[in-house]
């Protein structure tokens, strides 16, 4: 059933009909029939779904709406905000995903009928499962002791310290609407999700029968991380997100667990890369409303575990007192300085020191040791101002004399937001009744930092952390490996500072380049030097310019001749992933995207890759040792049709300067190129491949030139670090 009353922004117009949002504004200055603003502001106005639908039909610009981006247009244009969208979304796909043939039996009928009918349906699901109180409001504890109920528009725990502390709260109907006053008897944290009521439901129909439809067709998990994904993506600012690939590594590290907490849940990522087994049970706890609720709900669509989510401020009001738990996972937030120093002074939980009130994560650190059985492992995603501050010595000595601390692991740079920071994980146990450890494992990993936007190698620095703590975690101890990783004696750290940052700990390794390899470096110089000359162009003789008529690879695409597609997707499979610095260095893929719903734009021999922003004049042709590899964030692939465009031709037209300026946008900090206004002529094949042949020469010999840069660095440096360190004599 079409929902008349969703509307859709012209970036959601964009991208029904696969064209850039300036198309949908020259459509509504030239056609006098396009659909009317029905809501928005003027210079964002927003349009009646259905309408726009039948009007790009109309103009033959849509042969039929994708049941993906038809549910997505429905949940974006939901009349109660996204949030309480994706958490009405999250209950229903739940009952599909739980009890299917249910389903079909209550969204038989009309949408009134089915509102009326699911609350009741869903109760049981819900409260099973996540421990959903029917539609009614939970009151908690007020700090001045009074009652207040969780669904009142202000937050009841303040200030918030859940993963998005940095922004105002949107409260889910199911979880805030106000509603008829609690039992008596019932305090302290609320539950993270409660039953929305029929009235609540009836506007998020249309959309649930989508979702519905669209989970026949996917599933119903992977229709909600499809909309929690583009949910997140269109607010990355809303959000402190540990990313998938840093999740898994932190829950490798706590081992298998059959209970685990995250007192600080966020969106779930912890939690749902821990590995299942049977009987199990995950805590999830979080300051924000509408996080809480989503995390209950990705939680359960993910495994069969049973899910415990609670709202409230872990540190102030914890809903987990009596828990002990195989494992904590946490990525705190960090900086807080209104973590509760004043009112938590004589709390059981510092039991390592009460933390200054510049030291909110040691206060986390504590909580996820107080929350631990013996013998339990919590890992603590942290920044490195953690293993160095002064005010945090005394903490940390005893974290240290204790046992407590097992390993600091330094991460690369661009692993975790802050992506500037290259932040620390750190390792801890319950000390249980035998001897505390001598020794702490400190490993550091900011060799594998990415370049550019791709972020760290993943792969690498899981087998270098894992490999490490498994050995360690067996010995107790392990050997020294240069400049990655060594078990240091407590005894060493427990100095004035007690500075745990692994970077002042671990000996510089061998370096590669060393005196013995330096005659090498320079044969291979030598030998590309020649090269180079010999690829050098020939004298360029002067010529009169050329007026050819010329053609836009935007009415290029429009006429098949070649595809266009942009990159960002990580899709289910894990492969190379082309970025836009290897683009812009020459260099083999090199970085990393999550794995998504959306499906990889994967390379092919003969494809032409431009990078959008920065404004260089760069275009890459793929080959075969690039072929296969996704395309990353901020790169676009042109596909020629062979029998139309030679890729030589197209990618050495697309570099001239002067077809980048006239392309690109000026009015932001950033340069970014529209690659559909870049020009190259109209010219028969035969003389495309007489260019291609030119282009194709002068790429080798850029390559060359390149090749004997890197060379020409790594031999002086080489040279400077043998003169400094007296392995290379000066005479």
């Amino acid at each position: 059933m079409q929902d008349n009353a969703t509307e859709v922004t012209a970036a959601g117009i964009a991208r029904l009909a696969g064209v850039g949002r300036a198309a949908v504004s020259n459509w509504r200055r030239r056609h006098a029939d396009f659909p009317k603003p029905v809501g928005g502001t003027e210079t964002s106005p927003s349009f009646a779904l259905v309408d726009v639908e039948t009007w790009l039909r109309k103009q033959g610009k849509l042969a039929e709406v994708p049941l993906r981006e038809r549910v997505w247009q429905q949940f974006a244009g939901h009349p109660e905000g996204p949030v309480t969208a994706l958490v009405h979304t999250g209950c229903v796909l739940l009952l599909i995903h739980e009890r299917p043939t249910v389903w079909l039996d209550v969204s038989a009928g009309s949408d009134e009928r089915l509102a009326a009918i699911l609350p009741g349906v869903l109760d049981q699901v819900l409260g099973p499962r996540l421990g959903a109180t029917p539609g009614h409001d939970v009151h908690t504890e007020r700090a001045d002791g009074r009652s207040a109920a969780v669904n009142s528009p202000v937050p009841v725990n303040t200030p918030p310290t859940g993963h998005a502390q940095a922004r105002p709260h949107h409260l889910p109907d199911a979880v805030n609407t106000p509603g008829s006053p609690a039992p008596s008897g019932l305090t302290g944290p609320a539950p993270a999700l409660r039953t929305p009521t029929g009235p609540q439901l009836l506007p998020s129909v249309p959309l649930l029968r989508g979702a519905a439809e669209l989970a026949a067709e996917t599933g119903a998990r992977q229709t909600f991380e499809f909309l929690l994904g583009r949910h997140l993506d269109a607010n990355p600012r809303q959000y402190t997100l540990t990313p998938a690939e840093l999740a898994r590594l932190m829950a490798d590290l706590a081992g298998p667990a059959r209970t685990v907490l995250d007192p600080a849940c966020g969106t779930g990522a912890l939690l749902r890369a821990v590995d299942a087994r049977p009987g199990q049970e995950l805590y999830a706890q979080d300051s924000a409303p509408d996080l809480a609720a989503l995390t209950a709900l990705r939680l359960a669509l993910h495994a069969r575990a049973t899910v415990r989510g609670a709202v409230g401020d872990t540190l102030r009001a914890d809903a987990h007192p009596e828990l002990r738990a195989d494992a904590v996972l946490c990525h705190p937030p960090f900086n807080e300085r209104n973590w509760g120093h004043d009112e938590l002074a004589y709390d059981p939980r510092w039991e390592y020191g009460f933390p200054a009130r510049t030291e909110s994560e040691l206060a986390w650190v504590q909580h996820a040791l107080a929350r631990l059985a013996e013998g339990g492992t919590a890992v603590l995603l942290m920044p490195p101002a953690a293993a160095s501050r002064r005010s945090g010595r005394r903490i940390r000595a005893d974290l240290l004399r204790r046992g407590a601390l097992r390993a600091v692991v330094a991460l690369p740079v661009g692993a975790a937001p802050p992506y500037n920071i290259p932040l620390h994980v750190w390792v801890l146990r319950r000390p249980d009744r035998t001897p505390a450890a001598p020794e702490v494992l400190l490993v550091d990993t900011g060799r594998f930092a990415g370049e550019g936007r791709g972020g760290p190698d993943w792969p690498a620095v899981r087998d270098a952390v894992l490999d490490a703590w498994r050995s360690f975690a067996r010995a107790g101890r392990l050997a020294e490996r240069p400049g990655s990783a060594r078990s240091v004696p407590v005894i060493e750290l427990l100095d004035d500072d007690v500075d745990l940052a692994p970077a002042r700990h671990l000996p510089p390794p061998a370096h590669p380049e060393g005196a013995e390899a330096l005659p090498l470096v320079r044969e291979r110089l030598g030998e590309t030097l020649r090269l180079t000359a010999d690829l050098t162009p020939p004298p360029a003789e002067p010529a009169a310019p050329v007026r050819w008529p010329l053609t836009t690879v935007g009415e290029l695409a429009r006429g098949g001749a070649l595809l266009l597609r942009t990159g960002g997707n990580g899709g289910h499979a894990r492969v190379p992933v082309l970025t836009d610095h290897d683009v812009l260095a020459g260099t083999a893929p090199s970085g990393t995207l999550p794995e998504s719903e959306e499906e990889a734009v994967l390379t092919e021999p003969g494809d032409v890759v431009v990078p959008v922003l920065g404004g260089g004049s760069v275009a890459r042709v793929i080959d075969g040792a690039t072929a296969g590899a996704a395309l990353g964030r901020n790169l676009v692939l042109l596909r020629p049709d062979p029998a139309a465009l030679d890729p030589w031709f197209l990618a050495g037209f697309l570099r001239g300067t002067a077809n980048h300026r006239q392309a690109s946008s000026y009015a932001s900090t950033a340069t970014r190129l529209d690659v559909r206004r870049l020009q190259l002529p109209r010219l028969p094949l035969e003389e495309q491949r007489r260019y291609g042949a030119r282009f194709g020469a002068l790429d080798e010999f850029e390559r060359a030139v390149r090749r004997a840069s890197r060379l020409g660095e790594q031999l002086v440096r080489g040279m400077y670090d043998g003169l400094t360190d007296g392995t290379v004599a000066p005479d």
